[in-house]
């Protein structure tokens, strides 16, 4: 099976894809698919980050990248379907989960996009506090045209197209579920950082302290003095 040819026809035909997805055909070999070559995506993604470093720190964030959108997915991913379910969704997990790899799969297609700006920065700029800052905006613009684009995907219609109590609930659950994927991603990276490698000797993980925002919040203060 060509894994690849499936994020092109998400690409391509998008509603025909999400089609199927509502109507629970091929499931599997679509999530098969989507995680297969989104993995391979953060990987190379994560690669041409961890090179800021050293040979360990880029394959340490090759397999660390891909493992941290999992993860996050993987973790968010029963909140979003319980409530779901208790407002009224019929969509099984298996749906739920297949929709959300099609966001992750957004996700990793458009950092391959940013890889030669990335690559380019990293043979241009020797500044650890601007290659994580530059790396942190790539992340969050990438993730926000991701969670639009699950947005607009799962946003819940009733079947005649009007807007019941039950719709108004499920919409509002979405959002919420949302900006909490933001934030546990954003925890999670944190917590199986470093990705990039500071200057130093190679970690495979750091202790736990702070939090991301904290972090980038002083490498923006590093950067500015």
């Amino acid at each position: 099976m060509n894994y690849f040819s499936t994020v092109i026809s998400l690409l391509r035909d998008r509603k025909d894809f999400l089609t199927e997805i509502y109507d629970g055909i091929g499931l599997k070999s679509k999530m098969t698919a989507l995680l297969i070559s989104s993995s391979c995506f953060f990987a190379v993604y994560g690669a041409i980050i961890g090179a800021f470093h050293s040979l360990p720190q880029v394959a340490s964030s090759a397999i660390k990248l891909p493992a941290l959108y999992l993860l996050t997915l993987i973790i968010c991913l029963p909140t979003l379907y319980i409530f779901n379910a208790l407002f009224g969704s019929k969509q099984t997990i298996g749906q739920h989960f297949t929709y959300l790899l099609t966001a992750v799969s957004v996700i990793a297609i458009l950092l391959c996009g940013f890889a030669p700006v990335t690559l380019f920065f990293l043979i241009t700029v020797n500044d650890y506090a601007f290659f994580l800052l530059l790396n942190v905006a790539i992340f969050a613009l990438t993730g926000v045209l991701g969670v639009s684009f699950l947005y607009q995907v799962m946003k819940p219609i009733d079947e005649d197209g009007s807007v019941s109590q039950s719709v108004k609930v499920r919409k509002n659950i979405l959002r919420f579920w949302l900006i909490l994927y933001g934030f546990v991603g954003s925890q999670l990276g944190w917590t199986l950082r470093p990705f990039f490698g500071s200057p130093g000797q190679f970690e495979l993980f750091r202790a736990r302290e702070g939090s991301f925002f904290s972090g980038v919040w002083n490498a923006l203060m590093s950067l500015l003095n």
